[in-house]
């Protein structure tokens, strides 16, 4: 343990004196985060490069850069001075003292260390369908939408107060959270039992007064930004995940916001099976007789020629390779299939009546022949 210190130390060491990155960059949060997404962000990067948790190379290394960047951001002194002066100031301000020991940190934040925070409740998880165009799902796109949801309020961070003075312990129960009551069940026989205390609710502290912000709710509506990345060749009902986005508590850490992602449904035009496209081209029964040539723009505005030199029946498929829909996260495409409809005139002048006739009886006598 001695020996794991040690090394913790001159790794914090050799990571604040040397090449010092962008503490924000670190956390994954802008310049103008707030203390809720300082808070939240370091949750969640912490956990995801805890060394217990996390075996690859470099994730220990990571795991005291992100806490390093905590313990600066996460302090409002420490982070003006940051802000002003960058990481020169910062080490004058510090003058050589000792930074907090990583794990050390991790376990006062998720209150007992790694193996408590597994068992910490998690809340809902919640799923959308997401319709993107198919367009976009032939290209890949990147789509921005919001998300409504609750947050733990920024000035009284989830603590329901307008400020910590203002949270006592419950004179009801002395701040266990319960209550022993005696009840008679026979002369000179009482039984006891717990109860949930009445008056703070279990919780073992009681607010004096509200925080002015959230009125003692603890959280506040928030409409959050987001960009969803779509991959070309996006598989329909392709889910993803935006992991900790979901309503936040004190309670429970945040759950995850899922995206069920499948492309519009229009009236008409293209329409895809997997990796395969459809079209339905509509011709000309002298288009269909006679042969045609014909341009069609393609989702991503690439031009496809239909060329057709024989007789084209109604109904008639012909399969263009290589022309339909990307394969998911891979480098080829699956194939286009285009259907011909052909339309026939509602009415024939006597003239061409007559041509038409005289066409086909003569190929009719040569059949016979």
């Amino acid at each position: 343990m001695a020996c794991r210190l040690s090394a913790l130390i001159v790794l914090l060491i050799c990571i604040i004196y040397v090449a010092a990155a962008d503490l924000y960059k670190t956390l994954g949060v802008p310049r103008s985060a707030s203390d809720s997404e300082i808070k939240k962000a370091y949750k969640k990067m912490s956990l995801k490069y805890h060394p217990d948790k996390n075996k690859d190379p470099g994730a220990e290394e990571k795991f005291v850069e992100v806490a390093y960047a905590y313990e600066v951001l996460s302090d409002s002194t420490k982070r003006q001075i940051y802000d002003r002066h960058g990481e020169e100031g910062l080490k004058a301000h510090e003058g050589g003292q000792h930074h907090a020991n990583p794990f050390d940190m991790f376990s006062q934040f998720f209150g007992g260390g790694f193996s408590q925070q597994e068992q910490v409740r998690k809340g809902p998880t919640s799923l959308t369908e997401f319709e993107v165009t198919l367009a976009d799902m032939y290209t890949g796109a990147t789509v921005d939408f919001m998300i409504k949801k609750r947050i733990l309020c920024d000035h009284c961070r989830g603590s329901g107060a307008a400020s910590d003075s203002d949270i006592h312990q419950c004179s009801g129960c002395g701040g266990t959270g319960v209550k022993v009551t005696r009840q008679q069940i026979w002369p000179g026989m009482f039984a006891q039992s717990q109860v949930t205390c009445n008056e703070c609710g279990g919780r073992g502290k009681v607010i004096v007064k509200k925080c002015p912000h959230c009125g003692g709710q603890k959280i506040v509506d928030h409409s959050a930004h987001y960009a969803l990345e779509v991959i070309p060749g996006m598989p329909e009902g392709h889910e993803v995940v935006f992991e900790g986005e979901g309503d936040e508590s004190p309670d429970w850490e945040a759950g995850d916001v899922v995206l069920r992602v499948r492309s519009r449904k229009e009236q008409g035009g293209w329409r895809r099976k997997e990796s395969s496209l459809y079209w339905k081209e509509t011709i000309g029964i002298d288009e269909a007789l006679l042969g045609f040539e014909r341009n069609l723009t393609h989702l991503d505005g690439h031009v496809v020629t239909l060329k057709r030199t024989s007789v084209t029946q109604p109904g008639y498929v012909e399969t263009l390779r290589g022309e339909g829909m990307p394969v998911f996260q891979q480098d080829h495409s699956g194939d286009l299939y285009v259907e011909y409809n052909v339309v026939l005139p509602i009415d024939i002048p006597p003239e061409s009546r007559k041509k038409l006739t005289e066409v086909f009886r003569v190929r009719g006598h040569k059949d016979e022949l």
